[in-house]
Protein backbone atom coordinates (compact mmCIF):
# COMPACT_ATOMS: atom_id res chain seq x y z
CA UNK A 1 0.00 0.00 0.00
CA UNK A 2 2.62 2.79 0.83
CA UNK A 3 4.57 1.72 -2.56
CA UNK A 4 1.18 1.89 -4.51
CA UNK A 5 0.51 5.49 -2.71
CA UNK A 6 4.58 6.84 -3.69
CA UNK A 7 4.03 6.14 -7.12
CA UNK A 8 0.53 7.15 -7.05
CA UNK A 9 1.71 10.55 -5.60
CA UNK A 10 4.55 10.54 -8.19
CA UNK A 11 1.88 10.19 -11.19
CA UNK A 12 -0.47 12.96 -9.50
CA UNK A 13 2.65 15.06 -9.47
CA UNK A 14 3.27 15.12 -13.19
CA UNK A 15 0.16 15.28 -13.92
CA UNK A 16 -0.23 11.72 -15.10
CA UNK A 17 -2.94 11.07 -12.95
CA UNK A 18 -6.16 13.09 -11.22
CA UNK A 19 -6.59 12.37 -7.22
CA UNK A 20 -9.68 10.90 -7.73
CA UNK A 21 -8.37 8.00 -9.67
CA UNK A 22 -5.66 7.67 -7.31
CA UNK A 23 -8.13 7.31 -4.26
CA UNK A 24 -9.80 4.68 -6.10
CA UNK A 25 -6.98 2.63 -7.27
CA UNK A 26 -5.90 2.91 -3.30
CA UNK A 27 -9.46 1.40 -2.39
CA UNK A 28 -9.77 -1.41 -4.92
CA UNK A 29 -5.95 -2.42 -3.64
CA UNK A 30 -7.23 -2.35 0.11
CA UNK A 31 -9.82 -5.00 -1.24
CA UNK A 32 -7.40 -7.00 -2.81
CA UNK A 33 -4.92 -7.22 -0.23
CA UNK A 34 -7.31 -7.73 2.31
CA UNK A 35 -8.33 -10.80 -0.13
CA UNK A 36 -4.97 -11.74 -0.61
CA UNK A 37 -4.52 -11.68 3.19
CA UNK A 38 -7.42 -14.68 4.21
CA UNK A 39 -5.18 -17.13 1.49
CA UNK A 40 -2.35 -18.38 4.91
CA UNK A 41 -6.28 -18.81 6.82
CA UNK A 42 -7.67 -20.71 3.97
CA UNK A 43 -4.32 -22.84 3.25
CA UNK A 44 -4.54 -23.90 7.10
CA UNK A 45 -8.41 -25.07 6.42
CA UNK A 46 -7.30 -27.33 3.15
CA UNK A 47 -4.38 -28.43 5.45
CA UNK A 48 -6.45 -29.55 8.59
CA UNK A 49 -9.47 -31.12 5.97
CA UNK A 50 -7.05 -33.32 4.38
CA UNK A 51 -5.50 -34.70 7.46
CA UNK A 52 -9.01 -35.15 8.29
CA UNK A 53 -10.02 -36.89 5.40
CA UNK A 54 -6.61 -39.46 5.68
CA UNK A 55 -7.95 -40.21 9.05
CA UNK A 56 -11.55 -41.31 7.85
CA UNK A 57 -10.44 -42.83 5.26
CA UNK A 58 -7.66 -45.05 7.46
CA UNK A 59 -11.25 -45.85 9.64
CA UNK A 60 -12.87 -46.98 6.25
CA UNK A 61 -10.36 -49.14 5.35
CA UNK A 62 -9.99 -51.14 9.09
CA UNK A 63 -11.40 -54.51 8.48
CA UNK A 64 -14.79 -54.61 9.69
CA UNK A 65 -16.59 -57.32 12.43
CA UNK A 66 -18.08 -60.32 10.65
CA UNK A 67 -21.53 -58.97 12.71
CA UNK A 68 -24.25 -58.91 10.77
CA UNK A 69 -26.52 -56.10 12.16
CA UNK A 70 -30.18 -57.03 11.64
CA UNK A 71 -33.66 -57.70 14.02
CA UNK A 72 -32.60 -61.17 14.69
CA UNK A 73 -29.68 -59.98 16.28
CA UNK A 74 -31.32 -60.05 19.57
CA UNK A 75 -32.05 -63.36 19.50
CA UNK A 76 -29.83 -65.97 20.58
CA UNK A 77 -29.32 -68.37 17.77
CA UNK A 78 -26.78 -70.88 19.85
CA UNK A 79 -27.48 -70.86 23.86
CA UNK A 80 -24.33 -71.46 26.31
CA UNK A 81 -23.90 -72.45 29.51
CA UNK A 82 -21.48 -70.30 30.74
CA UNK A 83 -18.21 -72.61 30.45
CA UNK A 84 -15.01 -70.64 29.22
CA UNK A 85 -11.50 -71.63 28.17
CA UNK A 86 -8.63 -70.02 27.17
CA UNK A 87 -5.87 -72.30 25.32
CA UNK A 88 -2.42 -70.99 25.02
CA UNK A 89 -3.65 -67.49 23.96
CA UNK A 90 -0.87 -64.93 22.37
CA UNK A 91 -2.27 -61.56 22.07
CA UNK A 92 -0.89 -58.07 20.18
CA UNK A 93 -2.71 -55.37 19.67
CA UNK A 94 -3.07 -54.16 15.94
CA UNK A 95 -1.21 -51.17 16.48
CA UNK A 96 2.06 -52.59 18.57
CA UNK A 97 2.26 -55.53 16.81
CA UNK A 98 5.88 -55.94 17.72
CA UNK A 99 5.03 -55.80 21.99
CA UNK A 100 3.19 -59.14 23.00
CA UNK A 101 0.51 -58.04 25.99
CA UNK A 102 -0.94 -61.98 26.38
CA UNK A 103 1.83 -64.86 25.64
CA UNK A 104 0.99 -67.64 26.72
CA UNK A 105 -2.28 -67.68 28.71
CA UNK A 106 -4.27 -70.89 30.09
CA UNK A 107 -7.25 -71.37 32.39
CA UNK A 108 -10.72 -72.66 32.20
CA UNK A 109 -13.81 -71.31 34.00
CA UNK A 110 -16.86 -73.76 34.67
CA UNK A 111 -19.89 -73.15 34.41
CA UNK A 112 -21.27 -70.90 37.74
CA UNK A 113 -17.49 -70.70 38.76
CA UNK A 114 -16.09 -67.18 40.15
CA UNK A 115 -12.67 -66.43 38.80
CA UNK A 116 -10.38 -63.64 39.97
CA UNK A 117 -7.52 -62.25 37.60
CA UNK A 118 -5.23 -60.11 39.40
CA UNK A 119 -1.91 -58.71 38.56
CA UNK A 120 0.16 -55.46 37.96
CA UNK A 121 -0.88 -52.89 36.30
CA UNK A 122 -0.43 -53.64 32.34
CA UNK A 123 0.03 -56.86 32.74
CA UNK A 124 -3.14 -58.00 29.94
CA UNK A 125 -6.00 -57.92 32.55
CA UNK A 126 -8.57 -55.98 30.91
CA UNK A 127 -7.21 -57.18 27.46
CA UNK A 128 -8.34 -60.49 28.63
CA UNK A 129 -11.86 -58.89 28.81
CA UNK A 130 -11.67 -57.52 25.86
CA UNK A 131 -11.07 -61.03 24.38
CA UNK A 132 -13.84 -62.56 25.90
CA UNK A 133 -16.38 -60.01 24.62
CA UNK A 134 -14.42 -60.49 21.06
CA UNK A 135 -13.49 -56.86 20.62
CA UNK A 136 -10.63 -58.34 19.15
CA UNK A 137 -9.23 -62.17 18.13
CA UNK A 138 -5.98 -63.65 19.29
CA UNK A 139 -3.05 -63.94 17.79
CA UNK A 140 -2.36 -67.65 18.65
CA UNK A 141 -4.24 -70.12 20.68
CA UNK A 142 -8.26 -69.46 20.98
CA UNK A 143 -10.99 -68.93 23.63
CA UNK A 144 -13.43 -71.09 23.71
CA UNK A 145 -17.32 -71.14 24.72
CA UNK A 146 -18.69 -74.26 26.26
CA UNK A 147 -15.88 -75.85 24.70
CA UNK A 148 -16.25 -74.53 21.23
CA UNK A 149 -14.05 -72.20 19.38
CA UNK A 150 -15.29 -68.45 19.39
CA UNK A 151 -15.69 -68.41 15.96
CA UNK A 152 -18.40 -71.08 16.12
CA UNK A 153 -20.70 -68.35 17.39
CA UNK A 154 -22.13 -65.48 15.63
CA UNK A 155 -20.68 -62.02 17.89
CA UNK A 156 -24.95 -61.14 18.25
CA UNK A 157 -24.64 -64.44 20.20
CA UNK A 158 -21.54 -63.92 22.20
CA UNK A 159 -22.24 -60.27 23.28
CA UNK A 160 -25.65 -61.19 24.15
CA UNK A 161 -24.77 -63.89 26.42
CA UNK A 162 -21.96 -61.93 27.94
CA UNK A 163 -22.62 -58.77 30.27
CA UNK A 164 -19.56 -56.00 31.36
CA UNK A 165 -19.67 -53.92 34.51
CA UNK A 166 -16.72 -51.80 33.93
CA UNK A 167 -14.98 -49.25 36.38
CA UNK A 168 -15.98 -46.29 34.19
CA UNK A 169 -19.81 -46.83 33.53
CA UNK A 170 -20.97 -45.65 30.39
CA UNK A 171 -24.81 -44.29 30.58
CA UNK A 172 -26.62 -42.49 27.79
CA UNK A 173 -27.97 -39.28 28.49
CA UNK A 174 -31.49 -40.80 29.20
CA UNK A 175 -33.44 -41.44 32.15
CA UNK A 176 -32.80 -44.39 34.49
CA UNK A 177 -35.68 -46.75 33.12
CA UNK A 178 -34.27 -46.25 29.80
CA UNK A 179 -30.25 -47.11 31.31
CA UNK A 180 -31.50 -49.89 32.30
CA UNK A 181 -34.11 -51.58 29.51
CA UNK A 182 -30.58 -51.29 27.75
CA UNK A 183 -29.58 -54.84 28.88
CA UNK A 184 -33.15 -55.86 27.59
CA UNK A 185 -35.18 -53.33 25.32
CA UNK A 186 -37.93 -55.69 25.14
CA UNK A 187 -38.30 -55.30 29.53
CA UNK A 188 -41.63 -54.56 30.65
CA UNK A 189 -42.00 -52.01 33.57
CA UNK A 190 -42.06 -54.81 35.71
CA UNK A 191 -38.90 -56.15 34.85
CA UNK A 192 -37.33 -53.30 34.80
CA UNK A 193 -38.11 -52.74 38.65
CA UNK A 194 -36.99 -55.94 39.72
CA UNK A 195 -33.95 -55.96 38.21
CA UNK A 196 -33.22 -52.33 39.82
CA UNK A 197 -34.65 -53.14 43.58
CA UNK A 198 -31.97 -56.78 42.79
CA UNK A 199 -29.08 -54.43 42.12
CA UNK A 200 -29.78 -52.14 45.36
CA UNK A 201 -31.24 -49.49 43.25
CA UNK A 202 -34.61 -49.31 43.61
CA UNK A 203 -34.79 -46.87 46.39
CA UNK A 204 -32.06 -44.38 45.64
CA UNK A 205 -34.26 -44.28 42.43
CA UNK A 206 -37.91 -43.75 44.33
CA UNK A 207 -35.85 -40.75 46.34
CA UNK A 208 -35.76 -38.73 43.17
CA UNK A 209 -38.55 -36.25 41.96
CA UNK A 210 -39.43 -38.18 38.94
CA UNK A 211 -38.20 -41.39 40.09
CA UNK A 212 -37.33 -43.84 37.27
CA UNK A 213 -38.07 -40.94 34.13
CA UNK A 214 -35.32 -38.92 36.07
CA UNK A 215 -32.81 -38.03 33.32
CA UNK A 216 -29.50 -38.90 34.34
CA UNK A 217 -27.01 -36.43 32.29
CA UNK A 218 -24.45 -37.41 29.93
CA UNK A 219 -22.49 -39.98 30.78
CA UNK A 220 -24.54 -39.94 34.17
CA UNK A 221 -23.09 -37.06 35.62
CA UNK A 222 -25.99 -36.17 37.43
CA UNK A 223 -25.50 -39.54 39.63
CA UNK A 224 -22.93 -40.17 41.78
CA UNK A 225 -20.58 -43.37 41.19
CA UNK A 226 -22.13 -45.67 43.38
CA UNK A 227 -25.63 -44.84 41.77
CA UNK A 228 -24.04 -45.23 38.29
CA UNK A 229 -22.63 -48.57 39.09
CA UNK A 230 -25.91 -49.89 40.48
CA UNK A 231 -28.14 -49.19 37.59
CA UNK A 232 -24.95 -50.96 35.39
CA UNK A 233 -25.74 -53.84 37.05
CA UNK A 234 -29.42 -53.18 37.38
CA UNK A 235 -28.55 -53.66 33.12
CA UNK A 236 -26.85 -56.38 33.83
CA UNK A 237 -28.98 -57.94 35.02
CA UNK A 238 -32.05 -57.34 32.73
CA UNK A 239 -29.78 -59.16 30.23
CA UNK A 240 -29.18 -62.29 32.67
CA UNK A 241 -26.08 -63.07 30.52
CA UNK A 242 -24.13 -66.43 30.79
CA UNK A 243 -20.81 -65.01 31.35
CA UNK A 244 -20.12 -61.55 33.62
CA UNK A 245 -17.17 -59.79 33.82
CA UNK A 246 -16.48 -57.10 36.73
CA UNK A 247 -13.66 -54.65 35.57
CA UNK A 248 -12.53 -53.15 38.76
CA UNK A 249 -16.44 -52.48 39.33
CA UNK A 250 -15.65 -51.27 42.86
CA UNK A 251 -12.14 -49.40 43.11
CA UNK A 252 -12.87 -45.73 42.89
CA UNK A 253 -16.13 -45.68 45.22
CA UNK A 254 -16.06 -45.08 48.67
CA UNK A 255 -16.71 -47.53 51.86
CA UNK A 256 -20.20 -46.75 52.14
CA UNK A 257 -20.56 -47.36 48.09
CA UNK A 258 -18.64 -50.13 47.78
CA UNK A 259 -20.39 -52.45 50.55
CA UNK A 260 -23.86 -51.23 48.34
CA UNK A 261 -22.47 -52.56 45.30
CA UNK A 262 -21.25 -55.27 46.29
CA UNK A 263 -24.09 -56.14 47.47
CA UNK A 264 -25.60 -55.86 44.83
CA UNK A 265 -22.66 -57.63 42.94
CA UNK A 266 -23.36 -61.15 44.97
CA UNK A 267 -26.34 -60.93 43.60
CA UNK A 268 -25.60 -60.40 40.04
CA UNK A 269 -22.99 -63.27 40.33
CA UNK A 270 -24.97 -65.63 41.94
CA UNK A 271 -25.85 -68.67 39.24
CA UNK A 272 -23.50 -67.37 36.57
CA UNK A 273 -20.21 -67.62 35.36
CA UNK A 274 -18.02 -64.62 36.51
CA UNK A 275 -14.82 -63.13 35.66
CA UNK A 276 -13.33 -60.27 38.23
CA UNK A 277 -10.79 -58.11 37.36
CA UNK A 278 -9.27 -57.03 40.65
CA UNK A 279 -6.66 -54.86 41.99
CA UNK A 280 -8.72 -54.63 45.52
CA UNK A 281 -7.97 -58.26 46.18
CA UNK A 282 -9.71 -57.99 49.84
CA UNK A 283 -12.74 -58.54 47.06
CA UNK A 284 -11.90 -61.77 45.64
CA UNK A 285 -10.47 -64.01 48.69
CA UNK A 286 -14.00 -66.05 48.05
CA UNK A 287 -13.57 -67.15 44.37
CA UNK A 288 -13.42 -70.36 43.00
CA UNK A 289 -10.20 -70.11 41.51
CA UNK A 290 -7.71 -66.69 41.45
CA UNK A 291 -5.68 -66.07 38.73
CA UNK A 292 -2.43 -63.92 39.14
CA UNK A 293 -1.26 -62.68 35.35
CA UNK A 294 2.24 -61.99 35.55
CA UNK A 295 4.47 -60.80 32.06
CA UNK A 296 1.48 -61.56 29.68
CA UNK A 297 1.59 -65.62 30.90
CA UNK A 298 -0.15 -66.90 34.04
CA UNK A 299 2.33 -67.13 36.59
CA UNK A 300 0.13 -69.04 39.55
CA UNK A 301 -3.43 -70.17 39.79
CA UNK A 302 -5.61 -71.38 42.94
CA UNK A 303 -7.61 -70.49 46.14
CA UNK A 304 -6.88 -67.39 48.31
CA UNK A 305 -5.82 -69.69 50.42
CA UNK A 306 -3.50 -72.02 48.40
CA UNK A 307 -2.15 -68.84 47.09
CA UNK A 308 -0.79 -67.39 50.30
CA UNK A 309 1.23 -70.70 51.18
CA UNK A 310 3.64 -69.72 48.31
CA UNK A 311 5.84 -68.03 50.13
CA UNK A 312 7.54 -66.39 47.37
CA UNK A 313 4.05 -65.97 44.99
CA UNK A 314 3.42 -62.35 43.90
CA UNK A 315 -0.26 -63.07 44.86
CA UNK A 316 1.47 -63.33 48.76
CA UNK A 317 3.70 -60.59 47.65
CA UNK A 318 0.69 -58.49 46.68
CA UNK A 319 -1.79 -59.12 49.01
CA UNK A 320 0.85 -58.15 52.05
CA UNK A 321 1.35 -54.87 50.91
CA UNK A 322 -2.11 -54.18 50.67
CA UNK A 323 -2.64 -55.24 54.03
CA UNK A 324 -0.15 -53.41 55.32
CA UNK A 325 -1.23 -50.45 53.89
CA UNK A 326 -4.61 -50.91 55.00
CA UNK A 327 -3.20 -51.12 58.81
CA UNK A 328 -1.39 -47.78 58.06
CA UNK A 329 -4.52 -45.97 56.90
CA UNK A 330 -6.38 -47.07 60.12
Amino acid sequence: MIAVIWYGAALVSIHEMTVGDLTTYILYSMFVAGSMGSFPELYANIQRSLGASERILEILDEPQENLNVKPTCKEVHKTMTGKLSFNHVSFAYPSRPDIEILKDINFTANAGDKIAIVGPSGTGKSTIASLILQFYTAKKGEVCYDDRPASDFELCDIRNQVAIVPQDVLLFGGTIRENIAYGKLEATEDEIIAAARRANAHQFILNFPEGYDTIVGERGVKLSGGQRQRIAIARALLKDPAILILDEATSSLDSESERQVQEALEELMRGRTSIIIAHRLSTIVDADKIIVVENGIVSESGTHFELLQKESGLYQHLYNLQSKQQKIDM
